[in-house]
């Protein structure tokens, strides 16, 4: 996270455009990687004082990801059934239904999974994620260990791996490009996310404000905004 680093000032730092947790780009581009690390090691090199930060000015190989197509979910969704539940986070719940079979399977073919960052049940994160979004920015905080803006964005997170540890359940073909881009372009939890960023950057709470800004949406989907 750039503004993480920009406050911890590290003597040396390469800020790349990648996606998260991939430092180096793609993956199987050894050029491409190696030319990451020369730009690297290359701070090394640099005679000014630290702390020197430098932007990489190339994106990772594989296309734009607005327009990446070709995969798609295991799963379908079928229309969420009445009930006295509001439309977007109904048809939330019935994506979680469906999709939680697959994160068991999921869950037991790695042993392990990331969803938990919230310190509830993906369910209720989604139930608190939209209260925030009927709230204006604003909800009760279900739990008490956690900040307002901590449970904002582990609800957050722990909605987009669910969906895509499920989505992944079964090895593929798709690229995590893709995956993304079912998750935000193709579910209600995608479309509630979307929503909220706006309504979040008005909230009250200023830590849930940072955490719109910075994190809410990867910078990849950010393009999507503008048509949300």
């Amino acid at each position: 996270m750039r503004e993480i680093t920009e406050r911890l000032r590290p003597p040396r730092f390469l800020w790349v455009p990648f996606e998260l947790g991939r430092p180096f780009g793609a993956p199987d581009e050894p050029e491409f990687q190696t030319e990451v690390l020369r730009a690297t090691l290359a701070l090394l090199e640099r005679e000014e004082a630290p702390p020197i930060l430098d932007d990489f000015p190339v994106e990772a190989p594989g296309g734009d990801p607005a327009e990446m197509t070709g995969w798609t979910c295991p799963v379908s969704f079928p229309p969420a059934e009445s009930t006295d539940e509001p439309p977007l986070l109904a048809n939330i719940l019935a994506e979680i239904t469906s999709l939680t079979p697959w994160h068991a399977l999921a869950h037991e073919t790695r042993g392990r999974t990331s969803v938990g960052s919230a310190r509830m049940a993906i369910e209720d994160s989604a139930r608190f994620l939209h209260a925030l979004l009927e709230g204006h920015g604003t909800a009760e905080n279900p739990v008490a260990s956690l900040s307002p803006g901590q449970i904002f964005l582990g609800a957050s997170e722990d909605m987009r791996t669910f969906y895509m540890e499920a989505a992944t359940a079964k090895p593929g073909p798709a690229t995590s490009h893709e995956v993304a881009d079912w998750f935000w372009s193709d579910t209600a939890a995608g479309e509630l996310l979307l929503a909220l960023r706006p309504v979040c950057l008005e909230s009250p709470e200023k830590s849930i404000r940072r955490a719109a800004a910075r994190q809410l949406v990867p910078r990849a989907q950010i393009h999507r905004l503008v048509r949300s």
